[in-house]
């Protein structure tokens, strides 16, 4: 089994405070933030990952959070400096780094450009000051339009903004104001994606007033049109980039390809030698990722992939992709022949749900409508 390309996940887990629809591992950064004891952190838990590269080179980099960009350019370049000694990185390495378009953050561009980040991705959301209150963000629509301004004249060519649509009291024109908005700006990517309401999150509590099921639709089909229109190509569910834009590290994830993770609840998939294929995750908790790596090892859990795993986890991942993946990828990546699923890939085919292309493994429009129904064909029971 050839061993999958390599990426690297380095997780920053503080914002200045927390979203009410973020369900992600993030945590209110309180008075005082010891950025020089969590990079010695991620440097000691890069160390004890290393040995699990099995020499492959790093082809991405992805700093994510959380807001990354709380911490100094200074930082930033000792945490990627420390992992240049450690690790082996392809010569076009990406490197992208998730920032708040606020005005602190943006100052600090040049810097993050000097230490060796090459690509952005920006938390703008919206670009109406009412949307942007409703979802608790702390910058204005004012500072967002500033902050690419300024990531451009910082030397940042690959730019990544994220747009949400089915906001709080969102109607379409404001939603298409949005998205031309984004476009004027001039950016190589938008991830373009619905709000939902997470579990474990405040909005999942207490619901906020959403537009209806149909003008949602319309919205997002609207501003797929649009999207396209001005020159983006959709190549992921929820993913558009104009011409050589792609985000490499998300298509090593979509693609089933390896990465390690460093940092609190950071998640890693590795493919041993043998085949074998791991998920590994960490502690979650920013203090008890800390104190358990000062006592040998922030590892929290792990878990073999079993071959039925590996089809539907590669499926999740594939078929997100608008154009799917070759359909030798699925037995490189998982060491299953694709004879051992050919009913259920019948069945999908029959559904209108996936192409019937003898090349490639991709889904229908439809299929990517109801993704979790073609999905559903590939799981095991229990």
């Amino acid at each position: 089994m050839k061993l999958p390309p390599l990426s690297l996940y380095i997780h920053i887990p503080w914002c200045v405070r927390k979203c009410p629809y973020c369900d992600f591992n993030s945590h209110a950064v309180g008075d005082a933030l010891d950025e020089s004891a969590y990079i010695d952190a991620l440097l000691t838990d890069l160390a004890l990952e290393a040995p699990l590269t099995l020499d492959r080179p790093l082809q991405s980099i992805f700093i994510g959070g959380g807001t990354p960009s709380l911490f100094t350019p200074a930082a930033i370049g000792r945490l990627l400096t420390g992992v240049r000694k450690q690790l082996v990185l392809e010569e076009a390495i990406e490197i992208t780094m998730e920032g708040n378009p606020g005005t602190l953050e943006a100052s600090h561009f040049a810097g993050y450009r000097d230490a060796g980040v090459n690509r952005l991705s920006l938390g703008v959301q919206s670009f109406h000051d009412e949307s942007l209150q409703a979802l608790g963000r702390i910058h204005t629509a004012a500072e967002a339009v500033s902050a690419v301004e300024s990531a451009k004249e910082a030397g940042f060519e690959r730019i990544n903004l994220d747009l949400m649509f089915g906001l709080p009291m969102q109607t379409h024109k404001m939603a298409m104001v949005d998205l031309q908005t984004a476009i004027d700006l001039a950016t190589e990517h938008l991830s373009y994606y619905q709000l939902t309401l997470e579990p474990n999150t405040r909005f999942h509590r207490q619901p906020p007033a959403l537009p209806m099921e149909d003008l949602i639709w319309e919205m997002q089909q609207a501003g797929q049109k649009l999207l396209v229109n001005a020159g983006f190509e959709q190549y992921e569910i929820s993913a558009f980039a104009r011409p050589g834009g792609q985000c490499l590290h998300n298509l090593n994830y979509w693609r089933f390809g390896d990465y390690l993770g460093i940092g609190a609840g950071a998640h890693a998939k590795v493919t041993g030698i043998d085949g074998n294929i791991e998920r590994r995750w960490k502690q979650r908790h920013p203090g008890s990722y800390l104190s358990s790596l000062s006592q040998g090892d922030a590892l929290l859990g792990s878990r073999e992939l079993l071959p039925e795993d590996r089809v539907i986890e590669f499926m999740m991942n594939a078929l997100r992709l608008t154009m799917g993946v070759e359909r030798p990828l699925f037995q490189q990546m998982t060491d299953v022949s694709l004879n051992e699923i050919s009913e259920a890939l019948s069945e999908a085919k029959r559904l209108g749900l996936l192409s019937p292309d003898s090349e490639r493994l991709y889904a229908t429009p439809l299929g990517l409508r109801f993704l979790n129904d073609l999905l559903g064909l590939f799981r095991v029971n229990d």
